[in-house]
Formats: C-alpha cells, sequence, structure tokens
C-alpha cells in the first residue's frame, strides 16, 4: 500500500505540491527550535496544543490551559446552570485530554507496545517513500485496519525523529485530517494529511516566536536588579509554565511563599505578567501576552458591594491590553546571555505533576 506516489494520489502534481510545502514549514520550525533555549517551554506548550487538537478531533474540546489550570489543581469552569451531565463531560474531557499527553509524553508499558507495534506499521507501509509520505501511509493503513489514535500519533512524532525529519520531538500528528468530514479515500486523504501536518508547523513557528516575544520583553523589564536576584530565574520558569501559583514558584526558587507572591505582584505592576483567577487563595498567573487564559479558567464568586438578590451584575470593562513594540532580532550568541539551567529541571517537575494529576482523576472517576 501506497509504494509509490501514483498509488497514493491520483493526482501527483498536487500531492508533490502539498509535500513541498509542508517540508518548507517543518524545516522552518525545525531550523528555528534547533539549539532554541526556549525549547523545553516550547515543546511542553506545543504537546498542550496537540492535546487540544486531538480532543477536539475525538469529540471531547478541552482548552489547553484548563489542562495547565488542572495542574495547578484549579476546577475547570463550570457554568452554574450545566446539568451533572454536562459537568461530567467537562471532566471526562480533561481525562481524556490526560490521557493523549500521556501517549505523547511518558506512555505506561502496555501503551508504549502499542506504539511500538505502530511504528513498525508505518516502516512497513511506507517502505521506501520520504518520512512524511511514509508517515501518511502508516497513519492509513493502521487506522483502516482498525488501530486506535493514539498510539500511531504517538508513533508518528518518533518517526520523525529517527528519520531525521526534525531534531526535536514536536508533536505533529495531523490531528485535522481526522474530523468526521474528511474524505477518507485511499487517494485523497493524504493530501488532508499534508495539509494538516503543514498547519500545526506554522502555528508552532508563530507560538514559538510568541512565547520569545514575550520572554524577552519581561527579561527587559528586570535587567536593573542585583545579582543574587532571583526575579530573572523567576521569568524563566514563568516562561516554561503556561500558568504558575505562588507556591509552585516558591518551591522552583527555593524561597518563602510570601515572597513569591511578592515577586509575582511585582511581576502584574510591573507589566511583566497578569494574575488569572483574582482569588485571595490559590492565586494563578501567567507572562502577558501569551495567550487569553483569563478565559480558561474559573474566577471566584463572590457578592459583589451594592448588588442585592436578583439584581444585573455590574459590568465593568476589563483592562485594554495593547501590544508590545516590536523587538529587535537577537543573534544566537545574544540569546546565550541569559541562563536556562532551571528550565529542564522545571520540566521534569511539570511532567510528574501531569502523572500525579492523572491518577487523581482516575480515582474520581471510579
Amino acid at each position: 500500500m501506497f509504494g509509490s506516489l501514483g498509488e497514493v494520489q491520483a493526482d501527483p502534481l498536487a500531492l508533490a505540491t502539498e509535500l513541498a510545502h509542508a517540508s518548507v514549514m517543518i524545516g522552518r520550525l525545525d531550523q528555528a527550535l534547533a539549539s532554541h533555549p526556549l525549547r523545553p517551554a516550547f515543546l511542553h506548550r506545543a504537546r498542550l496544543e496537540a492535546v487540544r487538537r486531538q480532543a477536539a478531533v475525538d469529540g471531547k474540546r478541552i482548552d489547553p490551559w484548563h489542562l495547565a489550570a488542572l495542574i495547578e489543581g484549579l476546577r475547570l469552569r463550570m457554568d452554574p446552570y450545566q446539568t451533572i451531565v454536562e459537568r461530567g463531560e467537562i471532566f471526562e474531557a480533561g481525562r481524556l485530554a490526560f490521557g493523549l499527553y500521556q501517549w505523547l509524553t511518558t506512555p505506561d508499558f502496555d501503551q508504549e507496545g502499542a506504539v511500538h507495534r505502530a511504528e513498525q506499521v508505518i516502516s512497513i507501509a511506507g517502505g521506501n517513500a520520504t518520512p512524511l509520505l511514509a508517515g501518511a501511509a502508516g497513519t492509513y493503513r493502521w487506522l483502516n485496519e482498525g488501530g486506535d489514535r493514539p498510539p500511531i500519533r504517538a508513533a508518528l512524532v518518533r518517526f520523525w525523529v529517527k528519520s531525521g525529519l526534525i531534531r526535536a520531538p514536536i508533536p505533529l500528528t495531523g490531528a485535522a485530517s481526522l474530523r468526521s468530514e474528511a474524505d477518507w479515500n485511499q487517494q485523497v486523504w493524504p493530501r488532508a494529511f499534508l495539509q494538516a501536518i503543514a498547519a500545526e508547523a506554522e502555528d508552532g513557528l508563530q507560538q514559538l516566536m510568541d512565547l520569545e516575544r514575550a520572554w524577552f520583553s519581561a527579561r527587559g523589564k528586570i535587567r536593573p536588579r542585583r545579582r543574587n536576584s532571583k526575579a530573572p530565574m523567576a521569568v524563566d520558569i514563568m516562561a516554561a509554565t503556561p500558568i504558575l501559583s505562588a507556591s509552585s514558584l516558591s518551591k522552583g526558587l527555593g524561597m518563602a511563599v510570601q515572597n513569591a507572591t511578592a515577586l509575582l505582584d511585582e511581576f502584574c505592576a510591573l507589566g511583566i505578567a497578569v494574575e488569572v483567577t483574582h482569588r485571595s487563595k490559590r492565586r494563578l498567573f501567567g507572562l502577558r501576552h501569551m495567550a487569553p487564559i483569563r478565559d480558561g479558567v474559573a474566577a471566584p464568586r463572590r457578592p459583589e458591594l451594592g448588588r442585592g438578590p436578583g439584581r444585573p451584575a455590574v459590568i465593568r470593562e476589563d483592562e485594554e491590553l495593547t501590544e508590545p513594540p516590536p523587538l529587535p532580532l537577537l543573534t544566537p550568541i545574544e540569546r546565550r546571555t541569559f541562563d536556562y539551567s532551571d528550565l529542564e529541571y522545571w520540566m521534569r517537575h511539570l511532567d510528574a505533576v501531569m502523572r500525579a494529576v492523572r491518577v487523581n482523576l482516575n480515582l474520581g472517576a471510579r
């Protein structure tokens, strides 16, 4: 199956065009990410986005920032008028998202065996084709023979790295090609797969640029500090994690929770960070201009001053967020002037927390 270009697509020219576009976009992302100091942070955020895409295609919609909120122990947004069934669906979507994340990062013994079998199918179905066509062929055969989606998605990421298509395990899985309205015809579907891969690579490149821009902007605002200040390290941790609590930051920096809270409040005053939840306890923060996380988590329900029972809520205009001016491009040498030693540790800590939260979710479901 799919042994040659003509067998894959009735229109070889159209397929070749999609193949070239996908190759260019993947090459740009791979080149931008090579030796990039924020690569661990980007991969974490890219996995959250990949899980969002996959869950949406599989029939469960969840915001990637919901996953980040669950890591910090914050409940998902629940409308007071939702039924028990609707709330159960949101909870189940969270469990599904954690499961998809585990397939991409730390599969268990049984999952590892399924991923290995999916890799073998890609190698056999692809033959001597290019990595992208081999990935399309293997995915089609695996799913056409009744295989589940998570194993082949994880296998694709490994196959891209082993084949030399990309150097970092960027989660490019072509999730959009598995939508219910997608044409599953053997001669048409590979084009949809390549289009989805190219779109994911393009979005990933934009996400990396946004992350770098926010990080450089935050770093630039805290430069006039004493040498032993932990503010630069705090910015690095916030770059690695979408949302962060004062207690988590205090553990990463080895400082008191009160000092970490004061540091985050100072970041908010400087415009480096924004508070996501506006709670008196378990407050969460994120880098400014990174994502609309303010809408992704639930705010506390407190009575408003001057509002009686049954009265309409007082409408308050949100603070207007202005885009920062364009930053000058930095050379790789200039990038290396910053210290990134704690990013790897913080990402390992996040993976451990994700596994613990998934166990708790499974226990709650039982």
